[in-house]
């Protein structure tokens, strides 16, 4: 069971990361549909500024309630989130709010809240909300992915991208079913289908950033693919743990060092698409996308580190 505490400054915890990540979903189905699909284009958008407004609200409720480590980590922003924001709608002609990163970076976090009743309700019907906008996000991407694989529709979105996304989506909607049921949860099975999660959403990334880079970036084409190949393996360890024919702390070590290491790989992936060094057709902002996730396991692998597979 959650305390009142728990269950307010958790799901601002979940909603910080998560809105973001499903805002910028939305922006990258949006770019990448044909001028035909006017539809798809607006209904994207829709979502894009739905979302918008959802972190709107959520970082007015967060100040002074969430998580010190949350805000530190560096999954809610980077210190390129904003630079990224405003090269990317420079390239797109989309405007993207960035006072909503610059609100964030000004957050403050506590270890230390009061018990705020008429806070409770509003986080409440908040994930009310959000559980809403996320079914029809889901619903969204499934027509989308439909769509593709049947061939009525052509987007410069890979189809496993478009799955990817959906995943993620899918994940953020039963971590807030669960905190709005109350539901008490098995910290040790939660943390490595957590990791079997996150180490396929990294050997994902690898393969995205590896197939979107152009062809004469040998050098980070082989990184990216060498990346892609380790986090198979990672998920399989980490599926292997849930049926516990391997170590679930091994499993935990590996994936923390090799996050840290994909992790600073991103990083640096950002920082030069963003000085204009790298030959690609990645969006900046989806370079800091990517970053922010792998921050935020590495979060997620620290903590299983200290208190679960001690």
């Amino acid at each position: 069971m959650h305390s009142n505490i728990d269950f307010v400054r958790q799901s601002l915890n979940v909603h910080l990361f998560f809105a973001r990540i499903m805002k910028e979903h939305s922006f990258f189905l949006e770019i990448g549909f044909m001028p035909k699909d006017t539809n798809f284009i607006k209904r994207a958008d829709d979502f894009r500024r739905a979302f918008d407004r959802l972190l709107g609200e959520v970082i007015f409720l967060s100040n002074g309630v969430v998580s010190p480590e949350i805000l530190q980590s560096g999954e809610v922003v980077t210190p390129y989130t904003l630079k990224a924001e405003e090269v990317t709608s420079f390239y797109t002609g989309i405007k993207i709010p960035t006072e909503l990163t610059r609100a964030e970076a000004e957050l403050s976090g506590t270890n230390y809240i009061v018990k705020d009743p008429s806070l409770e309700r509003k986080v409440f019907m908040l994930n009310q909300r959000a559980m809403d906008l996320i079914t029809g996000l889901i619903q969204f991407k499934t027509i989308i992915l439909s769509n593709v694989l049947s061939c009525k529709m052509f987007t410069v979105n890979y189809p496993l991208l478009i799955e990817h996304i959906r995943r993620e989506a899918e994940l953020y909607l039963r971590i807030i079913k669960k905190i709005q049921s109350r539901e008490s949860i098995d910290i040790e099975r939660e943390a490595l289908e957590q990791e079997a999660f996150w180490n396929r959403i990294m050997a994902e990334h690898a393969k995205f950033i590896r197939g979107l880079l152009d062809p004469t970036e040998n050098e980070l084409i082989n990184t990216a693919n060498d990346f892609g190949n380790e986090f198979d393996r990672l998920t399989k360890e980490a599926k292997a743990a849930l049926d516990m024919t391997v170590s679930p702390k091994q499993v935990t070590d590996d994936s923390l060092e090799a996050t840290k290491r994909i992790r600073d790989f991103k990083e640096q992936g950002t920082q030069g698409l963003l000085e204009c060094k790298i030959r690609s057709i990645i969006i900046p902002l989806l370079g800091d996308h990517v970053l922010r996730e792998a921050n935020h396991y590495l979060r997620l692998l620290k903590t299983y580190q200290r208190y679960v597979f001690i």
